[in-house]
């Protein structure tokens, strides 16, 4: 499940930003990056000051992420992107600090002569983060119908099959919303809430549990003391910010898609 949440966050990221994807296997993707975006992931500033000094012609990079390597079995080799890697962190930073909405359209073909309308969607990228004395991250695409009020969950696989971008096909009819993407956003962090409040709880009380053994050593070990060293305050506050269970939840980024 999320080998296959991250592959949809990948191609709709380098979709948005104009880079080619080659080819896309439901295991990995093969990408051609732009110049623009070279520079920003790449980390390689001295070729680019050489080839703007010389004026060469530039090649910017072509990168294969793998998404599910445990599912990988005709020997592509590339760079695994799972859920805390390096690759994956900087490419939600650079969504950051690109903008964390965008707005598209979808491209109809000139022969779509009947029902040339286009509805608006807002979509939400949230990562929720589960933290004690182990990180999970779980990424979740939701959308919702700014005409009907629809909520879709996986919203990103609405998106597979569809071409994008950022200017509307001419003769065509966007409709306006009825639903503000203010009160969009708002109805999508309920709906949010509500999907992690329905998740599994055993985690935390796992970590509860693992928190009042250690605290219980701890104890055991200045039993007795009356006034404990500080040394006793510094590992309890240690132990607790190791142990205590908590839940965040980021928008990585989102947009208004205008949709047939």
């Amino acid at each position: 499940m999320y080998p296959k949440q991250i592959h949809d966050y990948l191609h709709q990221f380098f979709n948005e930003n104009n880079c080619e994807v080659i080819e896309r296997h439901e295991n990995y993707l093969q990408v051609q990056l732009t110049i623009e975006m070279d520079k920003k992931i790449m980390n390689r500033p001295f070729y680019w000051r050489y080839v703007e000094s010389v004026n060469e012609t530039p090649r910017p990079a072509q990168l294969t992420l793998i998404t599910d390597i445990q599912q990988l079995k005709n020997g592509v080799k590339g760079e695994v992107v799972h859920m805390g890697s390096p690759r994956l962190h900087q490419l939600f930073q650079a969504t950051k600090e690109m903008g964390l909405f965008v707005k598209m359209f979808e491209q109809l073909s000139a022969n779509q002569d009947s029902q040339r309308v286009l509805t608006p969607w807002l979509c939400v990228n949230y990562k929720v983060s589960y933290h004690c004395h182990q990180t999970k991250e779980v990424l979740y695409s939701l959308g919702i119908n700014l005409m009907t009020g629809a909520v879709f969950q996986e919203f990103n696989e609405m998106m597979d099959a569809r071409f994008l971008a950022d200017k509307p096909p001419e003769q065509v009819y966007q409709l306006p919303y009825i639903i503000t993407p203010m009160r969009a956003l708002a109805r999508l962090d309920a709906v949010i809430d509500r999907i992690v409040d329905e998740q599994d709880q055993t985690w935390a009380e796992e970590a509860k549990k693992k928190w009042r053994k250690d605290q219980a050593v701890l104890d055991y070990f200045y039993e007795g003391q009356e006034n404990k060293a500080d040394s006793y305050e510094v590992e309890k506050q240690a132990i607790a910010e190791r142990f205590k269970p908590k839940i965040t939840i980021d928008i990585v980024n989102g947009g208004l898609f205008y949709l047939q």
